[in-house]
């Protein structure tokens, strides 16, 4: 069994995050964290890897993010999720290779460890037709650069374009006649593929997992989100579904349900322990209580949630709720990268525009709580998260020369609000060194960016083509939007605009 010690660092350790006053020695095993100690360097064994003036940290969990959005990176801006969200899944898909989906894939599997996340969860939309080469050829590009990831392919049996209310009303008859006879992989043959995808990559035994992913409850059939739920509970999977980003998912709710989506998943059983509910904006009092009854996690997507103007979920009171409060970055389509860093300091910042009271404000501790711990917990992993004998050893060692930490006074206030990822030096993922000194040990990092530039100088123009589709449903799109915003809601809604 391989042994690295890490000598005199300084570290984040335990559930509660201390900072260790004295410099400890960190000793690998294999893929666990096998003994933290008081620095003696005369002691280490195995391979000794001197990182004295670091900071050792647990790698983030990057809990939400869109690998098939990585070529649409700087493309949009001010658009709202509802009239951005087709440029991204066009009405024809863009005729991708596997090489040029693996090197898609390398886009944020690079930005994730070079800022800290060590686990990143990919909802991959493998829709209309699925293609297993090009999903393997994610899952590949994963296995390769070592990072730990969870990805799924999109689960939906409606028509993606069925997922807002009044489009029989605002579409042409022959436009709505033509995305319904759109060709797509059947209900039965995701399913199918899904389970085999959970049963070859299960958690259990897999660093590149499965995860059960659902796209949201307006694109699923009732009968078909109780499959996935059954699956799921059968092979002991997590689950990641969208609810209630926008102000208008939350009318499409109403006009679907005649309640809520959160009312609407809890009525069919589909809320568990091990559910990731992926951005929770606009919630009410009522729903917090069904999530925190439910075990539910909530994923909050700061960075995104601002970009597309979705709003500011109440992060405070799910906290209070018991809710299991996690972050992630979402995709490149809409919001440029997947940056955890840039998100673990927008929600210890933003979420103090919430209500007066200081006393209630998320801090650096909380969001970085978040951002640790709660993404472990999102994903039913209780060997993540947190430095401790036992452990995953998957951790991110800090330079403390770095002028983030200079001069130093809370190591982890200042890794939240003012490191930039440029501190970085060793990054370790079950065990194994996938950073030293700032490089990345598996890949060649230079060669892999420029062959991305050369696969998206490939595929632009059919980019650009797949834009120009989309236009054909924007008129109807924007009416449509218009409707949801004059909807009334309910009157105990959590404000999520200033």
């Amino acid at each position: 069994m391989n042994t690295i010690t890490l000598t005199g660092c300084r570290a984040i350790l335990g559930r509660g995050g201390p900072v260790s006053h004295a410099p400890v020695d960190i000793v690998i095993k294999g893929d666990l964290i096998h003994k933290i100690q008081p620095s003696d360097p005369a002691s280490a064994e195995g391979e000794i890897i001197d990182v004295s003036n670091h900071l050792a940290a647990p790698g983030m969990v990057n809990g939400h993010h869109h690998s098939h959005e990585n070529f649409h990176k700087g493309r949009y801006d001010n658009l709202p999720l509802e009239l951005w969200m087709n440029f991204v899944r066009p009405l024809q898909p863009l005729p991708v290779t596997p090489r040029q989906v693996y090197l898609r894939t390398m886009i944020s599997a690079i930005e994730a460890l070079r800022t800290g996340a060590t686990t990143l969860v990919d909802d991959l939309n493998a829709s209309p037709r699925l293609d297993p080469e090009l999903v393997e050829a994610a899952y590949q590009a994963y296995e390769d650069i070592g990072i730990r990831a969870y990805v799924g392919i999109t689960l939906f049996d409606k028509p993606f374009f069925r997922g807002v209310p009044f489009v029989d009303e605002e579409l042409p008859p022959d436009l709505l006649a033509e995305l319904d006879s759109t060709a797509s992989t059947s209900a039965e043959d995701l399913i199918a593929f899904a389970r085999d995808l959970a049963i070859k990559h299960h958690p259990d035994n897999n660093r590149v997992a499965y995860i059960a992913a659902p796209s949201a409850p307006q694109r699923c059939t009732e009968g078909f989100l109780k499959t996935v739920r059954s699956m799921a509970d059968e092979l002991q999977i997590p689950v990641m579904i969208h609810v209630q980003e926008t102000r208008m998912q939350v009318i499409t709710g109403y006009e679907f349900y005649g309640s809520t989506m959160i009312e609407y998943l809890d009525r069919i059983g589909f809320l568990k322990p091990g559910t990731s509910i992926i951005h929770g904006v606009w919630v009410t009092p009522r729903e917090l209580q069904i999530m925190a009854e439910r075990g539910v996690s909530v994923q909050h997507n700061p960075s995104s949630n601002f970009k597309l103007g979705s709003g500011l979920m109440p992060m405070r009171e799910m906290l209070d709720a018991g809710i299991n409060v996690a972050l992630g970055s979402d995709g490149c389509g809409s919001i440029e990268g997947v940056d955890m860093l840039r998100v673990l300091y927008n929600t210890a910042q933003v979420q103090k525009l919430r209500g007066d009271s200081y006393q209630r404000w998320i801090g650096a501790n909380e969001a970085w709580k978040a951002a640790t711990q709660g993404g472990a917990q999102a994903l039913g992993r209780n060997d993540l998260g947190y430095l401790e004998e036992g452990m995953k050893a998957d951790l991110v060692l800090y330079r403390l020369d770095d002028i983030a930490f200079t001069p130093m006074n809370d190591p982890v206030r200042q890794l939240v609000y003012s490191q930039s990822g440029r501190g970085i030096d060793y990054i370790f993922v079950d065990g194994e060194k996938v950073m030293d000194k700032g490089e990345l040990t598996r890949i060649d990092e230079a060669g892999i960016i420029n062959d991305i530039h050369q696969a998206h100088r490939e595929l632009e123009p059919h980019i650009r083509l797949s834009e120009e589709s989309v236009g054909r449903l924007s008129d109807a799109y924007e009416r449509i939007y218009e409707r949801c915003q004059r909807h009334p809601l309910a009157p105990d809604v959590f404000p999520a605009r200033l």
